[in-house]
């Protein structure tokens, strides 16, 4: 069962062949048995899980029918839900139980999913490589000495063991996308606003946006079919209406116009990506598509541009967290300054406190024009770039990431090498663009991805070209040894 893609898990539970309770038992003992090596989950919730296949169960028999109804998932453990903890990956928040559910949470729960846990991550969102979480850093289930990227990396190293078969993630600068590079899965990262932010504890709030990680373009489109939405409680919620994603998975790629910006393939490209990328799109011209190489003259702007907005924004949504409300707050405090700093500095992990530190100084008197404006000009200069690719072209390929996975505390002695990482996802976030990460491939036993891009709001078309490459390559079924 625990090989079963997430549509076939809708067609197996459609046909009787087993019922949500059954799977749901045989993921449960699964995540028990094998967790313990990965570290992907913070929060099991079996109690919830179970009451929710019995309902699922009850609902089929009813004669409701629906690809989520009954399908076990998980989230990513800043998505509040309703009496289970909802950490952020942060001691800061280790015993706050959300009084109520995300948007996210409650539409896949009316949709029938089935809840089995809550997902590792970077704390706050806040890392590559989901080793700044206070429980713990996660292992990529392809070789368990190496990162499974971040800050989702809890979610795709569960779904890429087959712990369960997709999972809810975020995505601020590539949180998607690279982990699903680094462990051979498929993710999307919507336009921003497609999916509801509501419930979903802030990191940058222009760049965060919601999405799903699973092994297929196909699982993909039945996730974020549940997902995506107008929510009239979030204000950056865009009122577009929700195609049938799965409808247009099978449409020819005949004619479609890839663009490829000569600014990937830098010399900071692993030359043994840059060949597999080549041959993605070899195999796509092969189903018709037409390739042009564009330009993104400003992308060599953007990693310095997102490192003082994302954390300019960071340290504004992370100032709520003092230890006065909720959260964690130190042993007994000598005045309310003193409250502040160590319930701050107690709470708060390594990274989280360097970016509200950066974003703090970048938001400081005398500081704001040269700093904070200055990047959303170029944020401003990112997104013009984009705009005219797309007057040439109707999706933008690359690599998803400019190396593989690494070891697991390699980079931690300099964040800024691992900030460089991000090199090829973060303008998608800065531009509000959707982007997908797909499987291409291995170098030395580690997975590969290939990035696609789209116009505001053509997720349908990523998952479209996304699922026809899916059918005629197989790096997607590989299972990592041991899983």
């Amino acid at each position: 069962m625990h090989q079963m893609t997430l549509a076939e898990i809708a067609r197996g539970l459609a046909d009787k062949k087993f019922s949500s309770e059954e799977l749901t038992k045989v993921l449960l003992a699964r995540i028990t048995q094998l967790d313990p090596q990965l570290n992907s989950f913070i929060s099991l919730t079996q109690e919830l899980a179970l009451e929710q296949a019995k309902a699922a169960d009850a609902r089929r028999a009813n004669g409701e029918s629906g690809a989520l109804l009954g399908a076990p998932i998980a989230h990513k453990d800043l998505f509040c839900t309703l009496g289970i903890r909802t950490s952020c990956g942060s001691k800061m928040l280790d015993n706050f139980k959300a009084p109520y559910d995300a948007t996210v949470v409650a539409k896949l729960a009316a949709a029938g999913a089935v809840t089995l846990g809550k997902t590792n991550m970077d704390e706050f969102a806040m890392g590559s490589a989901n080793e700044s979480s206070w429980y713990g850093a996660v292992k990529n289930p392809w070789n368990l000495e190496h990162v499974p990227g971040g800050s989702s990396g809890g979610s795709a190293a569960a779904v890429a063991a087959r712990l369960l078969p997709a999972a809810t993630a975020t995505d601020t600068g590539g949180s998607i996308r690279q982990p699903a590079a680094f462990t051979n899965l498929t993710g999307l990262k919507p336009t921003y606003g497609r999916v509801s932010r509501w419930g979903m504890i802030a990191y940058a709030s222009s760049l965060d946006q919601g999405g799903p990680l699973a092994r297929t373009a196909e699982d993909c489109a039945i996730l974020l079919q549940g997902m995506a939405g107008f929510d009239q409680n979030d204000s950056t919620s865009i009122d577009e209406p929700v195609p049938d994603y799965s409808a247009s998975l099978g449409d020819s790629l005949q004619g479609l116009r890839i663009g490829v910006p000569k600014e990937y393939f830098s010399a900071g490209l692993d030359p043994r990506i840059a060949e597999l990328i080549q041959n993605s799109i070899q195999e796509l011209q092969k189903l018709g598509a037409v390739i042009k190489e564009i330009s993104l003259p400003n992308m060599q702007h953007a990693i310095p541009a997102y490192y003082v907005i994302a954390p300019a924004e960071a340290s504004s949504n992370l100032s709520r967290f003092d230890g006065v409300r909720f959260g964690h707050r130190c042993e007994n405090p000598e005045n309310l300054i003193d409250l502040y700093k160590r319930s701050r500095g107690e709470g708060f992990g390594t990274e989280v406190q360097r970016r509200i530190m950066v974003g703090a100084y970048a938001l400081s008197a005398g500081y704001y024009d040269a700093y904070y404006l200055k990047a959303q000009k170029i944020r401003r200069l990112v997104k013009s770039d984009f705009m005219a690719a797309f007057n040439e072209v109707d999706i933008i390929l690359g690599p998803t990431t400019p190396n593989p996975a690494w070891k697991l505390g390699a980079k931690n002695s300099d964040p800024v090498a691992a900030y460089l990482e991000d090199v090829y996802t973060i303008t998608a976030n800065l531009a509000g663009l959707p982007g997908l990460s797909m499987p291409a491939g291995f170098v030395d036993g580690l997975p590969v991805g290939v990035q696609l891009l789209a116009p505001y709001f053509q997720e349908g078309r990523l998952l479209n070209v996304a699922h026809q490459y899916q059918l005629h390559t197989d790096w997607h079924t590989r299972t990592p040894q041991g899983f």
